[in-house]
C-alpha cells in the first residue's frame, strides 16, 4: 500500500481542485491508457454538476510533487436516499511509478471519516490485496448474467418508464422516488414495475460487453434480488422493445426467478463503513456519473 507517515518535502497530498483538472487528467491518462482524455474530461464536468455533499472533497485527492500531479484518487460522495446515509465510491486511483511509495496517502486521506460507507467497485486486480488489507468487506462475489424476458410473469405486471409527475411514483417511498428520478436524468432506464398492485423501483444503465460487441444492461438498483426475479419478466419485454436481450446484475449466488448464469469472482463488489449496501444497488456510483 505504501508509506503511511510523512511525505518528503515538496510532494503533498490534499483535495483536488478545479485548477488541477489539467494535471489530474494527464495523470488519469497515464494510468489508464485504455480511457480516451474525453472520457475524464467528462467525468470531472460530470462530478462538477453534482451538488457538494457536506464539506467533503467535491472531486477527490491528488498527490503533487512540485506543482505537477503525480496521483489521484477521485472520490463520488452521495447521500444515499433511500437508506439516507453517506456513501463514497472510490475512484481511478493511480500513482506514477516513482511515487507509488506514496499511493496510501490517497485512500487514508479519504478513510479518516468514519462516518461515511465507501465504496470501491471496480478494483483492479493488483490493489484486491490492499482493499482487503483495509478491511474492506464483499457485498458482492460475483455477477449473474440473464435474459429478463425468459423470466416467468406469475401476476398481472405491467411497467412505466419514470419521467416527473407520472402518477406511480406516488406509489413509492421518497428516497426511491428521488433514485429514479435522478437516475432518470443521467440517461439511465428508470422504471417502475406494478405487479400484483405492488410498485417496485429498477434502474438499468445500457452498457456494451464481451469486449464492447453484445448491448446489454446493467442493473444499478433494485429493492432487492427477490423483487428483480420477481419481476423480471415484465421488465425484460420492456428492455427488449429498447434492442437490449441480456442483462447483468451484482449477486453472491445465482438470483430465484432469473434466466442464466451466475460468474463467482467476476466483478467483486467491496465497501468499509457503517452502512452496508447490498448486491444490485449501485446508485450514484461511476458506473452512472462517469458513463462507464
Amino acid at each position: 500500500m505504501g508509506v503511511l507517515g510523512a511525505l518528503p518535502e515538496g510532494l503533498v497530498c490534499r483535495p483536488i481542485e478545479e485548477g488541477d483538472w489539467p494535471g489530474v487528467i494527464d495523470c488519469l491518462g497515464r494510468g489508464f491508457p485504455e480511457r480516451p482524455r474525453r472520457h475524464w474530461e467528462e467525468a470531472l464536468a460530470r462530478m462538477a454538476r453534482r451538488p457538494a455533499v457536506d464539506a467533503f472533497p467535491r472531486y477527490g485527492y491528488a498527490l503533487v510533487s512540485e506543482g505537477r500531479v503525480v496521483g489521484v484518487m477521485l472520490t463520488l460522495y452521495f447521500h444515499h436516499p433511500a437508506v439516507e446515509a453517506i456513501r463514497c465510491n472510490l475512484s481511478s486511483w493511480t500513482v506514477d511509478e516513482d511515487f507509488r511509495a506514496y499511493a496510501g496517502k490517497l485512500v487514508m486521506s479519504a478513510l479518516r471519516r468514519r462516518e461515511v460507507t465507501f465504496l470501491s467497485i471496480t478494483p483492479a486486480p493488483v490493489t484486491l490485496k490492499v482493499t482487503e488489507g483495509l478491511r474492506f468487506q464483499r457485498f458482492a462475489n460475483g455477477q449473474q448474467a440473464f435474459v429478463p424476458v425468459l423470466s416467468r410473469v406469475k401476476a398481472p405486471a405491467r411497467v412505466v418508464a419514470v419521467r416527473p409527475g407520472i402518477p406511480e411514483l406516488d406509489l413509492l417511498p421518497e428516497g426511491e422516488r428521488a433514485i429514479l428520478l435522478d437516475h432518470a436524468e443521467f440517461g439511465c432506464d428508470a422504471l417502475i414495475c406494478i405487479l400484483g398492485g405492488t410498485a417496485y423501483p429498477f434502474v438499468f444503465k445500457s452498457r456494451r460487453v464481451l469486449r464492447g460487441l453484445v448491448p446489454c444492461s446493467q442493473v444499478i438498483y433494485c429493492r432487492s434480488p427477490e423483487a428483480l426475479g420477481q419481476c423480471a419478466g415484465a421488465l425484460g419485454r420492456h428492455l427488449l422493445r429498447r434492442g437490449r436481450l441480456f442483462a447483468i446484475v451484482d449477486a453472491n449466488a445465482p438470483v430465484p426467478g432469473l434466466v442464466g448464469r451466475y460468474f463467482a469472482e467476476v466483478g467483486p463488489k467491496y465497501y468499509k463503513g457503517p452502512n452496508p449496501p447490498f448486491p444490485g444497488d449501485l446508485a450514484f456510483t461511476e458506473f452512472v456519473i462517469f458513463n462507464s
